[in-house]
């Protein structure tokens, strides 16, 4: 009877062949797995001989770090916490002769200045500025010295003090921008008090501040030939602020203006 191989047949290894085999692949991997531990090995090493050279600067720099971490929070608790405190209490004087002045009709002049310069043994709103420069107090103190010069007609002194007060309300922010344009335009510089102005509107648009500056700068605009300017601010009160104060004879402002 014939015999044949089937198409693609291959005869069994024998067994020592196929156990030869799988320990020389056993062997290659083994070899492959160890070349990679001892690299890792070697890197581990000098990593830690790293850091036993620099171990004093790795150190050092830790402690400086806590060192100005610890340093702040005293710094905060002992310093900074009772100076704001000493300079609220400050204040307080300064502020009551603020408002006596906003409400008086007989001498505002007298109540400004005290508010600006203090009065009975307590710092006014200049003192306070620079004594407490950096405290939320010594930064509002430079706000109410600017609305205070303002008032009294002195208006390079209220532009540099408005000018110093930052804040992140919106609504004092941009009055204080507003305050700016004032003592400009007091100055009769038009077109830094136009600015400032712009500025005080676009800062945040809301009910009270946006129509008040937009007027300003409407009307500041057409002083200054720029009717085409002074319309756009007008039609702005009349399309988006028809209930606000300022929208009353907006109808006139932008007949002039066309």
């Amino acid at each position: 009877m014939a015999t044949y191989n089937k198409r693609g047949f291959k005869s069994p290894k024998p067994k020592e062949v196929e156990d030869i085999e799988d320990n020389i692949d056993v062997d290659a991997k083994d070899s492959t797995t160890a070349e990679v531990f001892n690299t890792l090995d070697e890197g581990a090493s000098r990593a830690e001989e790293w850091v036993v050279k620099n171990q004093k600067y790795i150190f050092g720099i830790v402690g400086a770090i806590a060192f100005v971490t610890v340093g702040y929070l005293l710094y905060q608790k002992f310093v900074a916490d009772p100076k704001e405190l000493e300079a609220a209490d400050e204040m307080f004087m300064a502020q009551q002769n603020f408002q006596s002045a906003l409400d008086s009709t007989t001498s505002k002049d007298s109540l400004f200045t005290l508010a600006l310069n203090g009065a009975d043994g307590k710092f006014g709103f200049l003192k306070i500025a620079e004594h407490y420069s950096g405290t939320d107090a010594g930064n509002l103190a430079n706000y109410y010295a600017g609305m205070a010069y303002l008032n009294l007609g002195k208006n390079t002194e209220a532009i540099s003090h408005l000018d110093k007060f930052k804040s992140d309300d919106l609504i004092i922010s941009a009055l204080a921008k507003g305050a700016i344009g004032d003592a400009f335009a007091q100055k009769n510089q038009l077109k830094e008090a136009l600015d400032y102005y712009k500025k005080a509107a676009e800062m945040n648009e809301n009910d009270l501040t946006t129509p008040r500056f937009l007027l300003k700068a409407g009307q500041t605009a057409f002083t200054l030939g720029n009717k085409t300017e002074a319309l756009n601010y007008f039609t702005q009160i009349k399309e988006k602020y028809e209930s606000a104060p300022e929208a009353r004879n907006i109808d006139g402002l932008i007949g002039m203006a066309q």
